[in-house]
């Protein structure tokens, strides 16, 4: 069989959307294991939990596209495995990780295990002035559109593959654009685009989390105006960039077509995180644990999966990598991926019951050592503090949470690494939008569950992540208890 994967970020999706061909797509609910760039893509990769790829973050230090990924992870991604043991021809184009090509990690010399053809970014997103690593050797693009244009760029590049690769083999091709990522440059073609176009006004939006976090209870509200046309106009900038990328599909999947290949392809469209863009008061970004920034859009066809369904069985993104190479034929089992195939949940043989029901959203916070210039009266240890000096980010936005969804249950159970080892809890059932924390008010027990559930998820691997926790009625709630290995870090930051 014939497989093609594209992966794509941040897109604002609905399940109504139509493929190119006509057809409907299955939708799946799917949720992220970290909402930032490349844990996230770090867990796509290897289908695993942060904490077990050991990607906390963006930086070098950070492991993202480290030496030490390069060594311990790369060899065991899915695209590795695809290659090395299931025979297949593989291709990547577009934004890999966001430190990839970094001289201190091999440059864009370093081409990643796993791939036959190789075209990555060098760095993080951009659209025009970039350079691309081609099987390892350094190409330079400008500022010219009909040459340059990033996302066209990866369209041709991935027509190219389609039409020159072997047809003995079957393939994977993993086409991942920055777009809607900043800058949020769009074709110009399509820069007058959606000129009334808002963002969503949600009953959380420019609403102050005062039962929230401290970096969330922090933001100003009501927002400024300046900060509303900030996030308003970065939406429609997104949505701007998105008609290359919905160019991008449609013509690899009209080559497809004509190839006579679309019926044994499967094609997955995805996405590495979410975006806020006013919820909560807080202006653009990502980072939160709300469902803004942890639900993705999952939309498939291929062989055996029947169009026009929705499905509310939830999957992760540290799914996907099982999914793909049991597709491929490869027993899952044999590696040591913490996600499980839902292949089976696309063919429509697995029913609610027998699903998995909770899973694992983590994330480690970013901050300054110094006070940013134009903040001074906020300190250090906080980052990304624009506009009017609200900061998505800091040192103890680090978190963890466990997230149910079940026919019983749809739960949010999160715990803050930080001085007041914060908890929030969300029924997301009648509180779609998390505008009531119910961590003070909630039964004793269900707290005492879940924060049991969290602890045993934090320290899973494999198999463990994959099946319920057995709750020990002895057991007491203790948040303290859940970071306690990691406690050094809140001496990095105090803050009430």
């Amino acid at each position: 069989g014939v497989r093609v994967g594209l992966q794509r970020c941040e897109y604002p999706l609905h399940c109504t959307r139509r493929h190119a061909d006509g057809s409907m797509l299955l939708c799946l609910p799917q949720f992220v294991a970290s909402p930032l760039c490349c844990p996230s893509r770090a867990s796509i990769l290897t289908g695993k939990y942060p904490h077990n790829h050991h990607v906390i973050n963006n930086t070098l230090e950070g492991n993202c596209s480290s030496t030490a990924w390069q060594k311990t992870q790369e060899p065991k991604t899915f695209p590795a495995l695809l290659q090395a043991y299931a025979g297949y021809q593989t291709f990547f184009a577009g934004k890999y990780l966001n430190q990839y090509g970094n001289p201190d990690a091999g440059g864009v010399e370093h081409v990643p295990l796993g791939w036959d053809y190789w075209v990555g970014l060098e760095r993080n997103s951009r659209y025009y002035n970039y350079t691309l690593s081609v099987n390892g050797k350094p190409k330079k693009h400008g500022g010219n559109y009909s040459e340059d244009y990033l996302t066209d760029v990866l369209t041709n590049m991935s027509l190219d593959f389609l039409q020159y690769k072997s047809n003995y083999r079957p393939f994977f091709m993993m086409v991942s654009t920055p777009a809607p990522h900043a800058p949020w440059t769009p074709a110009p073609q399509y820069q007058d685009r959606f000129k009334d176009l808002k963002a969503p006004r949600d009953p959380n939006f420019n609403v102050h989390g005062k039962d929230k976090h401290w970096l969330i209870r922090q933001a100003k509200t009501p927002m400024t105006n300046s900060s509303i046309e900030l996030l308003d106009e970065a939406y429609r900038k997104r949505w701007r960039t998105l008609l290359s990328v919905d160019d991008l599909v449609e013509k690899v999947v009209k080559r497809l077509e004509v190839r006579g290949e679309l019926d044994n392809t499967y094609i997955i469209f995805t996405s590495d995180n979410g975006y806020h863009t006013g919820q909560f008061s807080l202006p653009l970004d990502k980072r939160q644990l709300y469902e803004s920034d942890i639900r993705v859009p999952l939309l498939i066809r291929g062989p055996n999966i029947k169009p026009n369904q929705t499905t509310g069985l939830a999957v992760q993104n540290v799914d996907l990598g099982p999914t793909i190479l049991d597709m491929a034929g490869y027993n899952v089992s044999k590696t040591a991926m913490d996600g499980m195939s839902f292949l089976s949940v696309l063919e429509g043989s697995v029913n609610s019951t027998t699903w998995r029901t909770d899973f694992l959203v983590e994330y480690e916070g970013e901050g300054s050592n110094v006070s940013d210039p134009a903040c001074p009266l906020l300190g250090p240890g906080v980052s990304v503090c624009f506009p009017d000096c609200v900061c998505e980010d800091s040192f103890n936005n680090t978190y963890a949470c466990v997230r149910t969804v079940a026919p019983s249950a749809n739960l949010q159970y999160c715990e803050f690494d930080d001085n007041e080892v914060f908890v929030e809890v969300y029924n997301i059932t009648v509180d779609p939008y998390q505008l009531i924390n119910l961590a003070k008010t909630i039964d004793q027990e269900v707290l005492e569950k879940m924060n049991h559930r969290l602890m045993m998820l934090q320290s899973c691997s494999g198999q463990s992540c994959r099946t319920p926790g057995v709750y020990d009625t002895r057991y007491t709630f203790d948040p303290h208890l859940m970071f306690s290995n990691r406690s050094h870090r809140r001496n990095r930051l105090r803050r009430a």
